[in-house]
């Protein structure tokens, strides 16, 4: 008789070779509009609310909504198609928005999922005063679960979500925080080790220098602040979520993860990174964590792609606001890589939650 680990390694040996079979197939199934409603979030870190979108199937014809810089491929409160169906929370990177990610959010409602997305306080593009405090690094799956949990006690939400079938999805330090979700516990001593290797960093240490001397001002030395901080790992309960069943994550911030801390991740991983990243450089992030990761079952480079290729190919209007996030070296289509990813994802998501196929 197998024993129970070969057992699940095979699992996961099948799971990845059907992600390298199955997206083509899926681009040819079935689609249906999308309809999405804003939704506000009670923040358990922050003691205030959380803006978010809530994505989902609708028998309405697919069409569009501007918001800010972003067309929305999904309509206003249309109305919803009845019945349970499988969840994703998609979490932004820091700086981000809860519509920074939307083509993917609408890309897996028009094959039937049911998405959420939300703002994570003090971390968003209007206001970045938490970064590198507990109340965003802790902050941040507590966040998540907090989504989760209002959406399962809200009577309008609860009858269209499969409580058994949730999923997350990440960028940059939603990665972060969706490896987190799914079991990862970090070690924050790490982001000194990284910066004293690496003292130029614009990505990760670009305010090293300014904490270090806040931290000395009160006595204290930058290596006990991290400490203090991951002291308060438990401070809003446990950061993971049993009720996920599986974590997509395009270049997550994973320098802080170290062999024990990823042993911990339990459910099945699907790895996304640009091969040029200078914001989380790949081998200190996503190929530091590619072999320690036991649950993973697939990974893709995106050659020649810098960090911001994975948000979302960005409106006329965003790419003259921000040149930096909207641009892309030369050789990368931002366009062809969404939809390889979001072909990706959906072929994940459903065979990682055991979602049924037309």
């Amino acid at each position: 008789m197998a024993s129970a680990p070969s057992r699940l390694a095979r699992a996961w040996r099948w799971l990845a070779l059907t992600l390298v079979l199955v997206p083509a197939m899926l681009l040819a199934q079935t689609v249906t509009g999308v309809g999405f409603h804003h939704i506000t979030i009670h923040d358990p870190v922050n003691g205030n609310a959380m803006p978010g979108w809530v994505f989902y199937p609708t028998t309405r014809a697919p069409g569009e909504t501007t918001i800010g810089p972003y067309h929305v491929a999904a309509t206003l409160d249309a109305p919803a198609m009845p019945g349970a169906k499988p969840l994703v929370v998609i979490s932004h990177g820091s700086g981000g928005s809860n519509l920074g990610h939307h083509a993917l959010a609408t890309y897996l409602a028009s094959h039937g999922f049911m998405v959420a997305t939300l703002e994570h306080p003090k971390d968003n593009f209007h206001d970045v005063s938490g970064v590198g405090t507990a109340a965003v690094l802790v902050g941040r799956p507590i966040q998540i679960k907090a989504t989760i949990t209002t959406l399962l006690d809200d009577p309008r939400w609860k009858p269209l979500i499969d409580a058994h079938r949730i999923g997350v999805a990440g960028f940059s330090a939603g990665g972060y925080a969706s490896l987190l979700i799914v079991g990862a516990v970090p070690q924050f001593r790490r982001f000194v080790d990284f910066c004293n290797r690496y003292p130029n960093d614009q990505g990760v240490c670009h305010d090293a220098k300014r904490m270090r001397a806040e931290a000395r001002s009160h006595g204290q030395t930058l290596e006990q602040v991290m400490d203090d901080i991951e002291s308060q790992l438990a401070r809003w309960g446990n950061t993971a979520d049993p009720r996920v069943k599986a974590a997509f994550v395009m270049a997550p911030l994973s320098l802080v993860f170290d062999k024990a801390g990823t042993a911990k991740i339990d459910r099945p991983v699907f790895l996304y990174y640009g091969q040029d990243d200078h914001v989380l450089i790949p081998k200190e992030n996503a190929e530091h964590i590619r072999p320690l990761v036991k649950t993973l079952v697939a990974v893709k480079r995106v050659p020649l792609a810098d960090h911001w290729v994975f948000l979302d190919p960005c409106s006329p209007e965003l790419a003259k606001d921000a040149k930096e996030i909207c641009s892309d070296p030369p050789g990368v289509d931002r366009v062809k890589v969404h939809q390889q990813m979001q072909a990706d994802a959906l072929a994940f998501f459903r065979k990682a939650l055991g979602v049924q196929t037309p």
